[in-house]
């Protein structure tokens, strides 16, 4: 598999206070890794520096081997990002936005309108797709908001916490979605603070704590390491030792 995103040694200061410091990864093509751990813990951070939308204070970025900060506009067209707080034009439908976003993205009207209803069949929004966001439930928005990120096939699909607040079933849709992107190649990166979510979906994880990465690698590896039988007490673990290391300090 070779490597669609990799980030070197990301730090971000506001201030007086250093939201993430020096957090390395890489995402390669056809696999989840997952951005694991508390609210707080520089998740969110650490994906908008990643997406172009946020500028690193030290640290790059690379999109398929273009540095993010050197070919802004060419890395951006190969992500697919999806924020925590992104919204809809309450106005228009689900099908609208898809169509609106896809002349941004350049795509053509035949190949444009064969990808909406991929995306509405896959998703199984033919119910909601031509009424207004406004009139959507979150769930469906979050369907809606997901099509959008996936609409361009991008080669790297970043997503902070996508189902976050949403039921069994929404949220269900959206993780069968984020697999078939894997399936298809694509490399994901998801943050998340639902340790079983993590433990389902991701081929590696990596444990943020207060703007840290504390361990990185597959779920067997990283139980390994913190001598834990679940990724809830091996994350516990780990916020101890840091707590221990600063207290000692």
């Amino acid at each position: 598999m070779t490597t669609a995103l990799a980030a070197t040694g990301l730090v971000k200061q506001f201030d007086t206070v250093t939201a993430v410091d020096s957090v390395s990864l890489e995402v390669r093509s056809g696999e989840i890794v997952g951005l694991l751990g508390p609210n707080g813990a520089g998740k969110t951070t650490v994906l908008r520096m990643l997406a172009g939308i946020l500028t690193p204070t030290a640290g790059h970025v690379t999109v398929n081997g273009l540095n993010l900060h050197a070919h802004p506009l060419a890395a951006k067209r190969r992500i697919g990002f999806l924020s925590g707080d992104t919204q809809l034009y309450q106005r228009l439908t689900p099908r609208e936005v898809l169509r609106y976003f896809g002349r941004l993205y350049g795509l053509a009207n035949g190949a444009l309108s064969q990808r909406i209803d991929q995306l509405v069949a896959e998703l199984e929004m033919d119910s909601f797709a031509g009424r207004p966001c406004r009139t959507l439930s979150t769930g469906q928005k979050q369907r809606a908001n997901i099509a959008r990120a996936f609409l361009h096939q991008p080669d790297v699909l970043m997503l902070d916490e996508p189902t976050a607040a949403l039921d069994v079933v929404s949220g269900r849709f959206i993780t069968e979605a984020i697999r078939r992107e894997r399936a298809a190649g694509r490399a994901v990166l998801l943050s998340t603070h639902i340790m079983s979510e993590a433990e389902y979906l991701c081929d590696r994880i990596i444990l943020l704590h207060e703007g840290r990465a504390v361990d990185q690698g597959t779920l067997a590896e990283i139980l390994a390491h913190a001598g834990c039988a679940n990724l809830t007490d091996a994350f516990l673990h780990h916020a101890r030792q840091q707590r221990g290391a600063a207290g000692a300090n």
